[in-house]
C-alpha cells in the first residue's frame, strides 16, 4: 500500500467529513488499510518481554537502572513517583540524568528519600529544603540526579539534587545545562505546607552530589505547571499548564540564561481569533495541519494568589488548551502535548515554530506559527499523551498516561504514528522519555512501579 503523507490526507478533507479531525495517518479507515499502515512505520511489532516488565520491538533491550527505595550514592533512598526527566552530556559515554519525583503533600516516609520514619532528615541543613512543612515532615517532592555510562550500561552514581518541593511533574532542559523542574500544584501555605507552591525551580545538571538552592522562579508564574522548553536562539522559555482550560505561556528573562533575575510572562494569542478554544470539544476550531499566526500578550500579577491567571489571560484574548503537558524543543520547533484535547478527548500534539525574530519588536511582521500537529481521535493510536521528547533523528516519542495499557508512541516528522513499547508490568503511566546526548539510549520511567529504564537497539529514522 502506498504511504500517504499527513498533508495529503488533510487535502482529502476526509477527517472533517468523518468527524475525526485528526485521523491523519490513514488514507482509508478499513482495518486492512490500518494494519498495512502500522506495519510500514516504526520498528515492527512489539515482542512480549519474558520478564514481564516492558515489551519492545525485536532487537531492542532494556536495563532497569534504578528502582524506588534502593540506596543511592549519597546514602539516601530513591524516592517514589519518578516523572519528567532530561539527559545532559558528561564526557565520553557518560550521561547525566536529572529526574523529577511527583510526590504529594502529606505522604509517608515510604515515598521519600530519608528512610524509615525520615530518620536521615537530620543529615540535611534546613536551608536546603524549600518547604519544611508544618508538622516536622517536609515536602518530599524534588529531583534526583544519576550518572549513567552508556557503553557499560551501568549507573555510576545517583544522588538527591532538590528537595522540599511538591508534585514535580515535568519540566525541561536548558541550553546552559540546567533542568527546570515544575510543580504541578497551586497549594497555599496552611495546614500541610509552610509555603505557597506552584513554581519552577532550577537544578544544575552536575555529577557532583549536591543539593540545588531551592529558589522559586516566581516571575515565571504560579500555576499548575507541567513542562517547559527553551528556544536556544532567543532564550525564550515556553511553559504548559496542566488544566482543562490552561494557557500556553512564554517567559522572557531580563537576562538570557539567568531566570532567577526575573522577566516578563506572556500568553499566546492566535492572531485575529481572540480567546480561541483549541480543544475541539464543542466544535472543531482547528484542524490538523492548520498554521496559525500568533501574538503574545503580557500578563500581570503572575504569582496569582487566586490561581486565576488562565482566566484573566483568556479574557484578554489568550488561546485555551486542554491540559498542556509534556513539551520539548526539537526540529527547530516546540512540541507540546494536550492530554485530553480533540474531538474524542484522547489527546493532541501541537507544534510552535518560533519567529526568526522571536521575542523582538519585529515579531509583528514575522509572527511565530502554531500548528495542530496531530489529533488522532483514536485511542488505539494514542490515548492521553503526556511527556514528550524528540529523538536525535526527528521522531517524537510520546508517553501515555491513560486508562488501561500504557505505550510509548512514536510519531514521525510527517505525523505518522507507531507503537514503540508497552508497559507489561502494570497500568502505570510512562514518563520522562529522553535520549542520551550520543543518541544511543532512550531513558524513561514507569512511575507507579518506581522503575527507570534504559533502552538500546537498532535506532534509525523511521
Amino acid at each position: 500500500m502506498r504511504e500517504f503523507s499527513r498533508r495529503h490526507f488533510l487535502r482529502t478533507g476526509a477527517s472533517i467529513a468523518l468527524g475525526f479531525s485528526g485521523l491523519q495517518t490513514f488514507a482509508s479507515a478499513s482495518p486492512i488499510a490500518q494494519s498495512a499502515r502500522r506495519n510500514q512505520t516504526g520498528y515492527g511489532p512489539l515482542v512480549p518481554d519474558p520478564h514481564g516488565i516492558f515489551d519492545l520491538p525485536d532487537g531492542f533491550t532494556y536495563d532497569v537502572m534504578s528502582r524506588k527505595g534502593q540506596p543511592m550514592s549519597d546514602g539516601f533512598f530513591v524516592p517514589s513517583s519518578a516523572d519528567g526527566m532530561a539527559a545532559f552530556p558528561a564526557g565520553t559515554n557518560r550521561t547525566i540524568l536529572v529526574r523529577n519525583h511527583e510526590i504529594n503533600p502529606g505522604v509517608t516516609w515510604l515515598d521519600g528519600p530519608f528512610g524509615e520514619r525520615n530518620a536521615m532528615l537530620s543529615r540535611l541543613n534546613p536551608s536546603v529544603l524549600y518547604d519544611s512543612g508544618t508538622d516536622g515532615t517536609p515536602c518530599m517532592g524534588g529531583t534526583t540526579t544519576l550518572v549513567y555510562n552508556t557503553r557499560e550500561k551501568r549507573v555510576e552514581s545517583e544522588h538527591l539534587s532538590l528537595i522540599g518541593t511538591l508534585r514535580n511533574c515535568a519540566g525541561g532542559p536548558t541550553p546552559w545545562n540546567t533542568w527546570i523542574t515544575c510543580e504541578e500544584t497551586t497549594i497555599r501555605a496552611g495546614e500541610l505546607t509552610a509555603k505557597d507552591h506552584g513554581y519552577n525551580f532550577e537544578v544544575p545538571a552536575t555529577e557532583y552530589a549536591r543539593l540545588a538552592d531551592p529558589v522559586p522562579l516566581k516571575a515565571m508564574g504560579r500555576f499548575n505547571h507541567e513542562a517547559v522548553a527553551v528556544d536556544p536562539a532567543s532564550g525564550a522559555v515556553y511553559e504548559t499548564e496542566d488544566a482543562h482550560d490552561g494557557l500556553l505561556y512564554r517567559f522572557l528573562p531580563h537576562v538570557q540564561g539567568q531566570l532567577a533575575e526575573g522577566g516578563r510572562l506572556q500568553a499566546l494569542v492566535v492572531r485575529d481569533r481572540p480567546s480561541l478554544d483549541t480543544r475541539n470539544w464543542e466544535e472543531i476550531t482547528v484542524a490538523p495541519g492548520d498554521s496559525l499566526d500568533v501574538e503574545w500578550i503580557d500578563l500581570d500579577n503572575v504569582e496569582s494568589p487566586d490561581d486565576d491567571l488562565r482566566y484573566r489571560g483568556f479574557e484578554a484574548g489568550a488561546a485555551r488548551f486542554a491540559r498542556g503537558e509534556g513539551m520539548w524543543f526539537g526540529n527547530d520547533s516546540i512540541y507540546f502535548a494536550c492530554t485530553n484535547g480533540g474531538v474524542a478527548k484522547t489527546g493532541q500534539v501541537w507544534r510552535y515554530t518560533p519567529s526568526p525574530v522571536e521575542a523582538s519588536d519585529l515579531e509583528q511582521e514575522q509572527p511565530g506559527k502554531l500548528e495542530l500537529f496531530i489529533e488522532p481521535n483514536d485511542s488505539t493510536l494514542i490515548e492521553h499523551c503526556d511527556n514528550v521528547t524528540v529523538a536525535p533523528w526527528g521522531d517524537i516519542i510520546l508517553c501515555e498516561d491513560g486508562p488501561g495499557e500504557q505505550f510509548l508512541v512514536g510519531v514521525t516528522p510527517e505525523g505518522n504514528l507507531y507503537k514503540f513499547g508497552r508497559n507489561a508490568v502494570s497500568d502505570s503511566e510512562l514518563a520522562g522519555a529522553t535520549f542520551s546526548p550520543d543518541g544511543s539510549t532512550l531513558f524513561f520511567n514507569i512511575q507507579g512501579d518506581g522503575l527507570t529504564l534504559a533502552v538500546t537497539g537498532p535506532w534509525h529514522q523511521s
